[in-house]
């Protein structure tokens, strides 16, 4: 597929106003920091939840002066339990690398002057918007938030309040919100392809994108795919609640002794729908910082990515195998064991391509004059954490093994470490990698070195423990652990994690501070601190509205020509031209 020529651009003018330019802008880089800042808001809402459900688990009797009637009940905890994995899953891990920094660089990376359809991204953000709004009115109306779990089970989710507190209105506003949140991403998706297929650079070539484009473009088509999925399932979900149909609510339900109006129904479909999006979903969480974790590696060990082609090709076989495996969230479902078997060879088979990822990162670091700067750190971590996480999934694949383990602190330990703490140390890699380029400011390297190792010290002593405790037989959801022998046993490792936990995340006002610190105060960046090769390191910092200034680049190279031999300089930038960079031997 060759690569499309940007001729005839108009002049594009940037917007006076502030609304125009600040709030409705259609500027992608706008777009993206709006977007970046929505998730961080989102990852503090996140993170006080989680501290609050801890800190229950470890006192369940303590008076809490927020909370009504003083002490948490059940289902108080089990809300803090949905909503903390809601916010953190769609507004942190989806947000973050593909709506901010996915908005911000792709088209600079492959050498565009914006996203292919900049009315509809901005749309795209807005919408993302409403739906945190709507997730956010679900703490304070009346019966406050639901209790469903994130993945929104039914029957529990779809028959109103009669099963619970927090399932009126408050489980109401929890559809509306993933509803909208997946037409949103949905309308990024198009985008995002489109982007990338239309508008790179002369002699931008597939095999001439940095492997961060790879992994934004194969989670757009992810996310096109999966997202319409789940919001069929949501409008499905909406109506059984709201207008009397039965799509996932069998006959025969009496719930507080009264009989259900329902009949026909399935709830086992709601969770094919649910896992069909929500396998995938795991990936359109990890392959962008998949991506990052590859170009920042290759970019501090002044090395070219090992195996480039076949880095970018298990990207797109891990996207493909991502969703054949839905299933084995449902081994426990009573499905044929046939299938199980189905599902588990498919989940095994995954490990192929993570392995060749893992190996090619390796092979990238060997031998590499390896620079520890702040991203570097974090970009190893999320290797790490990856590595770790994903070797416990190789025992949830087994269906007996699951069994047994599915509803324990097994599973949550697992998908914290792979999906959710190894994509946050992603997100903070490229933070401190791109902060130059976005902000024109270098951020502290000092403290991002004090707020990595708190961070990777506490999730692996937050996250480690809880397979143990897993393993032991410690389940899941139970608001208080304390009143059966065997699980009371454990409280001594859950008071360890705890106060892990709240060092990890005090830890994180270290980087709220340099983040917002080195806005204003941070050294001035040029346009390559980095001595870095792809695109958005020549243009300026932060780049002007057309992202070149009008002089659009063409490309010459692959993304990562570090330290070619014959070359007195250890990078060569993709668009100088072999003349240009015969004069840097």
């Amino acid at each position: 597929m060759s690569s499309h020529a940007h001729t005839g651009h108009a002049v594009v003018v940037e917007p006076s106003g502030f609304i125009r330019k600040y709030i409705f802008s259609i500027d992608h880089k706008v777009i993206g920091i709006q977007y970046f800042l929505l998730a961080l808001t989102a990852v503090c809402v996140g993170i006080v939840l989680s501290l609050l459900m801890r800190f229950h688990l470890v006192y369940p009797g303590a008076h809490l002066p927020f909370v009504s009637g003083g002490i948490m009940t059940p289902e108080q905890y089990l809300a803090l339990v949905t909503m903390h994995g809601t916010i953190m899953v769609f507004f942190v891990l989806t947000t973050a690398p593909q709506g901010g920094f996915g908005n911000y660089f792709l088209p600079i990376q492959i050498g565009a002057p914006d996203m292919a359809f900049p009315r509809l991204n901005m749309l795209s953000f807005w919408v993302t918007f409403l739906a945190f709004v709507a997730i956010i009115a679900a703490f304070v109306v009346p019966g406050g938030a639901p209790i469903s779990g994130w993945t929104g089970y039914t029957p529990l989710s779809g028959m109103g309040e009669v099963t619970g507190p927090g399932e009126g209105m408050g489980q109401t506003l929890w559809i509306v919100s993933i509803s909208l949140f997946c037409l949103a991403s949905l309308l990024g998706a198009l985008n995002f392809i489109a982007t990338t297929i239309d508008l790179r650079a002369p002699g931008m070539t597939l095999f001439r994108m940095p492997l961060t484009v790879w992994g934004w473009f194969v989670t757009a088509i992810l996310g096109l795919l999966a997202f319409g999925v789940l919001l069929a399932g949501g409008i499905l979900l909406l109506l059984d609640r709201s207008a009397g149909t039965s799509f996932f609510l069998p006959a025969g339900l009496v719930v507080n002794d009264q009989l259900q109006p329902h009949s026909g129904g399935s709830p086992l479909l709601w969770q094919h729908l649910f896992w069909f999006f929500g396998h995938p979903e795991v990936y359109i969480a990890i392959l962008p910082g998949m991506g990052v974790a590859s170009h920042v590696l290759s970019t501090f060990s002044r090395k070219p990515v090992f195996g480039y082609r076949a880095m970018a090709m298990a990207l797109c076989a891990i996207g493909f195998l991502g969703f054949m495996v839905w299933g084995h969230h449902m081994f426990l479902s009573g499905m044929s064991p046939y299938s199980g078997f189905a599902f588990s060879v498919l989940t095994m088979s995954i490990g192929v391509p993570s392995a060749i990822k893992t190996f090619n990162w390796i092979g990238t670091l060997w031998g590499g004059k390896i620079q520890f700067k702040s991203p570097m750190l974090f970009a190893l971590g999320f290797v790490s954490l990856f590595v770790s996480g994903g070797l416990s999934g190789l025992f949830l694949a087994q269906p007996a093994v699951d069994n047994m383990l599915h509803a324990t602190y097994y599973v949550v330990a697992h998908f914290h470490l792979v999906m959710g703490v190894a994509a946050i140390f992603g997100i903070f890699s490229a933070t401190y990698f791109w902060f130059p380029k976005m902000f024109g400011r270098m951020m502290s390297e000092p403290l991002a070195k004090v707020h990595f190792w708190i961070t990777f010290a506490g999730a692996y002593c937050i996250f480690m423990p809880m397979h143990f405790i897993g393993i032991a037989g410690g389940i899941r959801r139970y608001a208080d652990a304390t009143g059966t022998n065997y699980a009371a046993a454990l409280q001594p490792v859950h008071v360890f994690m705890t106060y892990a936990a709240f060092i990890t995340g005090a830890a994180q006002l270290i980087f709220l501070f340099n983040f917002f610190w080195s806005l204003k105060h941070g050294a001035v960046a040029g346009k390559n601190p980095w001595n870095a090769t792809t695109l958005e390191w020549i243009t300026d910092s932060p780049p002007p509205i057309d992202n070149f200034g009008g002089d659009y680049p063409s490309v010459y190279r692959g993304p990562y020509e570090f330290s070619v031999p014959g070359y007195r300089q250890d990078f060569i930038p993709q668009n100088l031209t072999p003349e240009q960079a015969a004069l840097l031997k």
